[in-house]
């Protein structure tokens, strides 16, 4: 809202029925609005480096000054990731009360249908009739991710009008799949889990098994990183050396079934779907050292090929987009046509899970927004 602040007429145009849908929902309805351990190295582009200049000059700390300024009380869930205590309709508020402070008009519920370059700015047409010229237009339309929210490609169609060159994109912060239904049986079994896809960092959180195949914070992840035909790295319980620990209850406990022993340290289901490819079988004490070692590394590097991932429909954020060649990394403008910025998701620069995402959408915003007052 800088724009505005400044003095200039700024008007929000948004499609949906309310303001901040995917804020609202965000987080479990918390919204999961920053992240303190922010830092480019926290986000995927085809240059990352661009992120570095707005996450230096509107920071996590930035906007945790203005959520308390609000008085919305937050608390740290896990690896910095900070959410709401009450709602995430507290955050939604704010940033509407900053609007209305800053003169700014939203209107909802209404779509554009034509944009063009004139004299001097932009003339845009909304659903309704109206017709708009304005001097600066700033696209903050979101990815293609989670289409029934409303989400579609317009702010690609958008860079396709000006011929701003675009990014493939894809789905990020996904479920994997897995045709074959190996693990429908597992479904709702959770376990921590390190998952590490071919091209990127490994990520130690939870693993879910679903009925459609794996998801959970681990490989929401990875998935960003995963590539169709690629295999991903499972290594279960990262945070247990398995092997020790076999032996010690080998010691202890020699004359257990190995599965029994087994099922004390994973999931009963897990190890039921584990027994034939392992072949798991016999009291611990007849379990050699070498024996262990095949089960501890056949569960620290377990090899698997999703099919695919389940796409749009659930991923939470959408790769790729607006090529961040064709922008400027201070201002978020275009180099090619003067006066438009791209800013958030839309723009080839996806961030982790973990509020990571939001603070780029705030920081990228702040600085098209700072652009923009600086020129009036």
């Amino acid at each position: 809202m800088c724009a505005a602040h400044s003095g200039q007429r700024t008007l929000v145009v948004d499609h949906a029925k309310s303001a901040g849908e995917k804020i609202r929902i965000s987080g479990g309805g918390r919204c999961n609005f920053t992240n303190l351990y922010c830092e480019p190295k926290n986000f995927l582009s085809a240059n990352p480096h661009f992120c570095k200049s707005a996450l230096s000059r509107y920071t996590q700390w930035d906007f945790i000054a203005l959520v308390d300024q609000y008085r919305i009380k937050w608390h740290e869930k896990t690896l910095g990731q900070l959410f709401c205590d009450d709602s995430a309709k507290d955050i939604v508020a704010m940033l509407m009360d900053q609007a209305s402070k800053a003169g700014a008009q939203v209107r909802l519920k209404t779509s554009v249908t034509h944009i063009e370059k004139i004299d001097g700015g932009f003339y845009v047409q909304l659903i309704d009739g109206s017709k708009i010229t304005t001097r600066n237009l700033v696209v903050a339309s979101g990815g293609k991710s989670i289409p029934k929210m409303g989400a579609t490609g317009f702010g690609y169609d958008i860079a396709k009008t000006f011929d701003i060159p675009l990014v493939e994109t894809r789905a990020g912060l996904v479920p994997m799949s897995f045709s074959n239904g190996d693990f429908k049986a597992l479904s709702g079994t959770a376990i921590s889990a390190r998952i590490q896809a071919t091209r990127g960092p490994s990520f130690d959180e939870a693993l879910l098994f679903t009925h459609r195949g794996l998801s959970g914070p681990a490989i929401l992840q990875a998935s960003s990183y995963w590539h169709e035909g690629e295999e991903i790295g499972v290594r279960l319980l990262p945070e247990v050396n398995l092997f020790e620990v076999l032996r010690a209850k080998r010691q202890d406990s020699g004359k257990r079934n190995l599965t029994t022993v087994m099922s004390e340290i994973l999931p009963t289901r897990l190890v039921e779907h584990l027994t034939p490819r392992l072949g798991l079988a016999g009291n611990l004490a007849d379990q050699s050292d070498i024996r262990l070692r095949e089960i501890e590394t056949a569960l620290c590097d377990w090899r698997l090929k999703p099919t695919g991932s389940e796409g749009y429909r659930t991923a939470e954020v959408t790769l790729g987009g607006v090529n961040t060649d064709a922008l400027s990394s201070k201002t978020m403008e275009t180099k090619a046509v003067q006066g438009l910025y791209f800013i958030g998701e839309v723009v080839d620069v996806t961030g982790w899970l973990g509020g990571f995402n939001f603070q780029w959408a705030w920081s990228s915003g702040w600085a098209a927004g700072k652009a923009i007052s600086s020129t009036l």
